[in-house]
């Protein structure tokens, strides 16, 4: 089997974490997600909570309404412990970009978020999907895991999808939703999960050869 590295960006709700999951393990690869932070604390040296807040911290500071010009965008840069910027915002996520370069290096797998596919965007062998779906089957789904409904529920998924639109145009410089930055864009409303999967599956396929998985 060729090492083919997944990575995929989601609305919140459209089940792109599930469908991850999904093809993790139909394929048989390593699936990658809330185990990146503690991946590149083991590597940095620096304490997960670090990661965490950082996270937390980007989208209080560069939220919704606010994606101006960004001097964050990564560049594969590592800034050494002995420097005072070493646990800055812009280095804890270099040491997210080294984690998740270690594991592509690796193998195969399946990265949920972080920006992973303009991480990987020069490895030839990443497929970059980003999962989305009409509003009422996002709300369908959020509501199956929030105890939320209505305005409310409506709310806390526009507040989760501006969070992961700030993150990802802190370091890239890019727009989350800008369909050209990914290879496959799937309406996981249309398809429902199982059928996501073989897409993303039916495309690997084509790309890489029908022996590739």
């Amino acid at each position: 089997m060729k090492d083919i590295v997944v990575t995929i960006e989601r609305q919140y709700g459209s089940g792109g974490r599930t469908i991850g999951e999904m093809l993790s393990e139909d394929i048989g690869v390593h699936y990658y997600n809330k185990e990146l932070t503690k991946l590149a604390s083991e590597d940095s040296g620096i304490a997960e909570e670090l990661f965490v807040e950082n996270d937390e911290k980007i989208v209080k500071k560069f939220g919704k309404g606010r994606f101006l010009k960004t001097t964050n965008v990564y560049n594969g840069e590592l800034i050494s412990p002995e420097e005072n910027d070493f646990v800055s915002e812009k280095n804890l996520f270099n040491y997210m970009a080294k984690t998740i370069k270690k594991l592509a290096d690796s193998g195969s797998c399946v990265i949920v978020g972080r920006a992973a596919d303009f991480v990987l965007k020069d490895y030839e062998n990443v497929v970059r999907v980003f999962v989305y779906a009409p509003h009422d089957f996002l709300m369908e789904q959020a509501g199956k895991k929030q105890p939320l409904t209505g305005k409310e529920l409506e709310k806390y998924c526009e507040k989760v999808d501006e969070s992961h639109a700030a993150y990802y145009h802190y370091y890239t410089g890019q727009d989350w939703m800008d369909m050209r930055n990914y290879d496959l864009c799937i309406n996981s409303g249309k398809l429902g999960f199982e059928k996501s999967v073989e897409e993303i599956k039916a495309y690997i396929r084509t790309r890489f050869g029908e022996d590739v998985i």
